[in-house]
């Protein structure tokens, strides 16, 4: 009788252990208005800023060619300039991600002088359990971990201004 009471508790443990809801990677924030992303390449710091107060800062890695400006698709660089929030993917292959709206104008020009597409596509995402501690490995977006990138999904909007310097 003895073991039979147990296996029953067992049973009713591992019932209510499948009942547990999973944690979602979508977090709410209710704080400031994130009024603007500052991000410093050199530094691999990017604050988010509600005016001239900094929210929360971040480190993150870069493009396999973090030096300079994107000029083109493909060159691993990241952009630098100023920039907007405009989009973002809740079911990226990194965790989740927030488009930064690379290319402009100048970009596009300057891409067709040099006769080459000027890429696009880039995005501050979290980063895949193979490339944590690693060195700059993306094609030139701005990787921050999956926890991270969790807060700044919540934090910023659609239209945010971000401004990107050397």
């Amino acid at each position: 009788m003895q073991i039979s009471r147990r296996m029953t508790l067992v049973g009713l443990g591992l019932a209510l252990a499948g009942c547990a809801k999973p944690q979602s990677k979508f977090l709410t924030y209710d704080g400031p208005t994130v009024t603007s992303v500052l991000l410093y390449k050199s530094e691999r710091r990017m604050f988010m800023m509600h005016d001239t107060t900094a929210l929360k800062t971040y480190n993150f890695q870069l493009g396999f060619a973090p030096a300079g400006h994107k000029q083109v698709e493909r060159d691993g660089r990241t952009p630098e300039g100023a920039y907007r929030i405009n989009r973002r993917n809740p079911n990226s292959q990194y965790h989740l991600s927030i488009g930064i709206s690379y290319p402009n104008d100048r970009d596009r020009e300057v891409a067709r002088a040099l006769g080459m597409p000027p890429g696009g596509d880039i995005f501050i995402h979290g980063t895949p359990q193979a490339k944590l501690g690693s060195p700059d490995w993306t094609a030139g977006c701005i990787a921050v971990t999956n926890p991270e990138i969790e807060e700044i999904y919540a934090m910023v909007t659609d239209g945010t201004p971000i401004f990107i310097y050397a």
